[in-house]
């Protein structure tokens, strides 16, 4: 593998971007009006992992696997390369294909340390991407009893508790009532409609978690740039990490995720299509929003694979 932030293509040739590749299958879901962060969860939704390590993906790489299992109609969301098959006593079906995954990184080029050891300075480090193959369960056969499938779907309640103890153990000034669900940054609180307003307990968490990524950009929080008026790219750039992010935490306790402003989908295009590394900065800024209001339940691990 090449350093850098492309990989050869086997065979030789061109390099391949990673970035430009990831970026373009996430542009083809949302140009055939599939939201991969809504999508793939008609049977369970949860939060994808290494079914032998247990842990969790991250960033952009939920999306990918997400999108695979929507396409391929794979209803678990453990995933393991063909190595970790047959470790397990397993192995991936002939035929099957895989999924890519990325790994984000750096790297110190000799030149780089020596110009650094020269002048005394701390050398530069060049951020690269590394690619690799998973496979679903669903792929496999003859694995252990207790990795083939993921647990049985929670039923969706009118009061869900653990979504109720996750708002309020946030310490967010979180107000219910009014016509309009939303955030303000100038004095710092969350809004969202009551629970009678929407069609179902679900849109309700969803949307309060949407409202309450915003939060975690505060000034006292996460920091993010907030700039922008309704409308504009900046603004869009914001609704698409909260988005990302309410579908993160949505997943990870049990909620199917809707997409509360489907009017940004062409923004979103535009931002994707003019900055191939745009996706790879909005997922990892909701993985860090989400984690931040997760981080909230008691005894929360912060699990993360690339």
């Amino acid at each position: 593998m090449t350093k850098g932030t492309t990989r050869r293509a086997r065979g030789g040739g061109n390099p391949r971007d990673l970035y430009a590749d990831v970026t373009a299958k996430i542009i083809a879901e949302l140009e055939q009006g599939r939201v991969p962060w809504v999508q793939p969860w008609d049977a369970a939704p949860t939060m994808p992992c290494n079914a032998i390590t247990g842990r969790r993906y991250s960033g952009v790489n939920v999306l990918l696997l997400w999108s695979a299992a929507m396409e391929r109609g794979y209803s678990a969301s453990r995933w393991l390369t063909f190595r970790q098959a047959l470790n397990a006593g397993g192995n991936v079906r002939k035929g099957e294909k895989g999924t890519m995954v990325v790994y984000a990184d750096r790297f110190i080029p000799d030149d780089e340390k020596v110009r650094a050891a020269e002048n005394g300075d701390e050398p530069n480090a060049i951020p690269f991407l590394k690619c690799f193959t998973v496979f679903n369960v669903a792929q496999c056969d003859d694995l252990p009893d207790g990795l083939a499938h993921d647990p049985a779907p929670r039923p969706i309640l009118d009061i869900i508790p653990e979504a109720e103890e996750l708002i309020v153990a946030t310490g967010a000034d979180f107000r219910v009532g009014g016509n309009d669900a939303f955030y303000s940054p100038s004095q710092d609180y969350v809004q969202v409609p009551s629970l009678s307003a929407f069609r179902n307990a679900n849109d309700f968490y969803d949307t309060a978690f949407h409202e309450l990524s915003h939060w975690t950009g505060g000034k006292k929080r996460l920091a993010r740039e907030m700039k922008g008026g309704f409308g504009s790219p900046e603004y869009a750039r914001e609704e698409l990490i909260a988005e990302i992010s309410a579908a993160f935490i949505g997943a990870s306790i049990g909620l199917v995720p809707t997409v509360r402003h489907a009017d940004y989908l062409g923004f979103w295009l535009d931002i994707l299509r003019e900055d191939k590394r745009a996706i790879f900065r909005a997922t990892s800024q909701a993985t860090r929003a989400a984690d931040y209001i997760l981080a909230f339940r008691e005894g929360e691990e912060r699990r993360e694979a690339a």
